[in-house]
């Protein structure tokens, strides 16, 4: 099917030109080079509320909220105010300062599972450094992953499995040691006999086992809560750590994330996104035990000159005390459900074989009557058809991330009408894609 342009993207085109010659790819971030989809990248000018702009003046509802950190839209005001007042004062101390004192008391008590947190810049750096404490800790080295958990671009965690049940990393990027992958087994999710067979042979020299307990990396792989239980208690029985990365889930399915929705208490957790209310930064909580091995409490040596700067903390207080009025999370998920409810009547009235796995206010469109648990059960063809649906829906101003694989975000700044209006678009561009 060959796709047309309805829309202007002509000053997209020219920025995007010159990106390639700074940046590159032309891109600070592989994904939004847009390769997975048509035409050029476009360069977002304004956001407000549920829309952004982009720099040809197209308008669009936005569904990707800067891949999740927008729970509260775009320009919120509350943010903003917030941020405008800190930044009269300065923006960076590298010292302590109250706000984030604010911050690490408003999260801790409000979420039973951590003690104690660690702000730093980015999930990634969370990640990195939940890591480092697991081995810290324990005394040992190996990593376990799940196949199809995204955690950031660690060295270690850039790995994809090899053949067999339990392996050894491989490297899925240039520049990582064969000796750095090969701490890092992967096994495949929703794999009891894999978990068994790997902490069996492997615990003794194993220090965590980490997952998505949502992943929402590669699709969204909703597993089920006994497979969560059965790894927490695996990991008690054998003396390993369990690590939920909560990147994204962490305060978007609930103020707890998701070790909130499914009651079981991970070793360590890690955040992001959202926490910094539209600015960058990362976190770990974990017990106080477990915290008082980090310097200078501890041996575990992290450190971060931006870390809790008083810009992001302003922002994401200004972000979290919101997140925590009373019927905050019940709100969105009805919203998200009310719109998904929508897109599956749509679909199963015209038998089309898409379903939208959702949990909170996160969604995902698969082109598959079957619930996917595992990327390797997800149809690589499929991709052709959101390929076509997302250049269909630039088209009537919906914007999704520019990957079949990515997942999408409703806002509390979506209303009923802006929810209903998108599924009528996205209705008429399924009709496209499925028949293209």
């Amino acid at each position: 099917m060959e796709l047309k342009n309805k829309i202007k993207r002509e000053k997209s085109a020219a920025l995007f030109a010159e990106a390639k010659e700074y940046f590159p790819g032309g891109v600070n971030s592989p994904v939004r080079a847009f390769k997975s989809v048509s035409g050029p990248p476009l360069f977002i000018k304004h956001g407000e509320g549920c829309r952004i702009t982009d720099e040809d003046d197209n308008v669009y509802l936005d569904f990707c909220c800067s891949w999740g950190p927008l729970i509260l839209g775009h320009n919120n005001n509350h943010i903003r105010e917030s941020v405008i007042k800190t930044i009269a004062h300065g923006t960076s101390f590298g010292t302590p300062t109250k706000l984030g004192n604010e911050l690490g008391k408003l999260i801790v008590d409000n979420n039973r599972f951590i003690e104690k947190i660690r702000f730093v810049s980015s999930g990634t750096e969370a990640v990195m450094s939940a890591i480092r404490l697991a081995r810290g800790v324990t005394g040992k080295s190996k990593v376990v992953k799940f196949e199809g958990c995204y955690h950031g671009h660690v060295d270690s965690l850039l790995v994809k499995a090899g053949s067999g049940l339990v392996t050894f990393g491989e490297s899925t990027s240039a520049g990582i040691p064969e000796s750095f992958a090969k701490e890092t087994l992967v096994i495949p999710l929703n794999d009891r006999e894999a978990v068994e067979e790997v902490l069996k042979q492997y615990a003794h020299e194993t220090a965590c086992i980490i997952i998505e307990p949502i992943p929402a990396n590669n699709g969204l792989l909703l597993q089920d809560k006994d497979f969560l239980v059965f790894l927490r208690e695996k990991c008690s029985e054998y003396g390993v750590l369990l690590i939920f990365d909560e990147v994204i889930s962490g305060f978007r399915v609930g103020f707890e994330g998701a070790a909130g929705v499914y009651d079981i208490q991970p070793d360590i957790i890690t955040y992001g996104k959202i926490i910094g209310g539209g600015m960058p930064v990362g976190a770990y909580g974990a017990s106080k035990e477990i915290m008082s091995h980090i310097a200078p409490e501890g041996a575990v040596y992290q450190a971060g000159t931006l870390s809790a700067n008083p810009v992001a903390m302003s922002a994401g207080f200004a972000a979290c005390e919101m997140l925590v009025r009373d019927g905050f999370y019940e709100t969105m998920e009805r919203k998200t459900k009310y719109f998904v409810g929508l897109l599956e009547a749509f679909c199963h009235i015209h038998n089309y074989e898409v379903t939208f796995p959702t949990i909170g206010s996160i969604f995902w469109v698969a082109f598959s009557n079957k619930r996917i648990q595992a990327a390797d059960e997800i149809d690589p063809e499929s991709m052709e058809k959101f390929k076509i649906l997302h250049h269909e829906l630039l088209q009537r101003g919906v914007y999704l991330g520019p990957s079949g694989y990515e997942v999408g975000f409703v806002s509390s700044a979506h209303t009923i009408e802006d929810l209903e209006v998108a599924a009528r678009i996205i209705g008429e561009c399924l009709h496209l894609a499925n028949n293209g």
